[in-house]
């Protein structure tokens, strides 16, 4: 987590001042002066990228890139996924592991491809911007010797998302149009250089932009001038993300939770499975084998007001079994939805269960993930 002390002066992204000409209300988060919302407010900026096109400020998360000899293997020393098998022009979602098993954090890793096919040896790291002080640190002094973690604080993030985000960017870099879901590319666009990756944090098609933080600003306003496209703050991001059921680390994921426990077994490759020589492999590939102790679980509040995090959650007899880690209205489906953990006995969608809102017990139903369908764009 960020080490910053609490009343250290917040940090500006290079976006900050276009946030504020456009009336957008700053708030602190993972130590920066950040967009919570614009004059529409969060409930229609939601809507408009489940619609239409979202543009987000991101360029607090951590960017950087891990350079070495081999540096692919040496990241399979701390995080369970497959990266020597990873193919250029291709990402992966991981886990930034403790030697408990415990997630230190989540995060995005890729092999940049240029158009002509060719691409560098290292490897491009997108860490939470609350962590990444500390993730840099742990990957830097786990790797000592093998890997050099070069971080890219020069540069912005920006992410285009939603049903019209793909010709939103396309109109300015029509490269990246036939790049599917996780697709990452080194190239040319708006006069820049660019790393482009097609993904994102809100179920929704789109893509993750990073650039030179000098061209941002001008970026951001070129983007902007698309009457497809609206600017969105971290309110709407935080629903957005919460309907596709996407986990939000220090709340659904922390150092006491395993990959299994949250639901993300499928970062842990088979071919790692079996060798465990990952941080956490006992724990991790136990609970693969006879089940955790607890499981995350989606939940649709039937009655009253949405449960917030730390909300308890109790069974149908009301015993207390469990506790809301993310909470909040979906404005899709017009209703409270939650994740939470509760005793495995309980995942089976259908499960009738309790939120305790305002020392009140509400009645919530589990139900499949995601709360509204993902739209990735993937091969045919």
């Amino acid at each position: 987590m960020s080490t910053a002390p609490a009343d250290a002066p917040l940090k500006t992204t290079p976006l900050t001042a276009n946030h504020v000409a456009r009336g957008a209300r700053m708030v602190p988060f993972a130590g920066y002066s950040m967009p919570v919302q614009y004059a529409e407010g969060v409930l229609k900026e939601h809507l408009w990228t489940r619609e239409h096109c979202g543009i987000f400020d991101v360029s607090h998360m951590g960017q950087a890139r891990l350079e070495g000899v081999s540096p692919l293997s040496a990241f399979e020393e701390v995080v369970p996924g497959d990266f020597i098998g990873l193919k250029p022009g291709r990402q992966k979602y991981s886990v930034l592991l403790n030697r408990k098993g415990g997630i230190v954090d989540d995060l995005m890793a890729g092999r940049p491809i240029s158009p002509d096919g060719t691409g560098g040896g290292g490897l491009f790291v997108i860490v939470n911007g609350a962590c990444k002080d500390n993730d840099f640190h742990v990957i830097d002094d786990e790797l000592a010797g093998q890997v050099e973690v070069v971080r890219l604080d020069d540069r912005a993030l920006i992410a285009v998302q939603g049903p019209e985000a793909a010709a939103v960017v396309q109109a300015h870099v029509p490269a990246v149009a036939d790049m599917v879901f996780m697709d990452i590319r080194a190239l040319e666009g708006f006069g820049t250089d660019l790393i482009v990756s097609r993904s994102g944090y809100t179920g929704e098609d789109g893509y993750e932009i990073s650039l030179p933080a000098s061209e941002a600003a001008r970026v951001w306003d070129l983007l902007l001038e698309d009457p497809r496209a609206k600017p969105v703050g971290l309110g709407a991001r935080d629903s957005l993300r919460l309907e596709a059921g996407l986990p939000l680390y220090g709340h659904d994921l922390d150092e006491t939770v395993s990959p299994v426990e949250a639901g993300l077994a499928f970062a842990v490759n088979r071919n790692r499975r079996e060798q465990r020589d990952f941080p956490g492999a006992a724990r991790i590939v136990k609970e693969l084998a006879e089940g955790p102790a607890r499981v995350k679980v989606c939940l649709k509040v039937l009655e009253g007001a949405p449960a917030r995090e730390g909300a308890e959650v109790a069974d149908a007899d009301g015993n207390v079994v469990g506790r809301v880690t993310s909470g909040g209205f979906s404005p899709v489906l017009k209703g409270g939805i939650a994740l939470a953990f509760v005793p495995p006995a309980l995942k089976a969608p259908g499960t009738r269960l309790s939120v305790i809102v305002r020392g009140k017990p509400q009645a919530a139903e589990v139900v499949p993930g995601p709360f509204v369908p993902h739209r990735y764009v993937r091969k045919a």
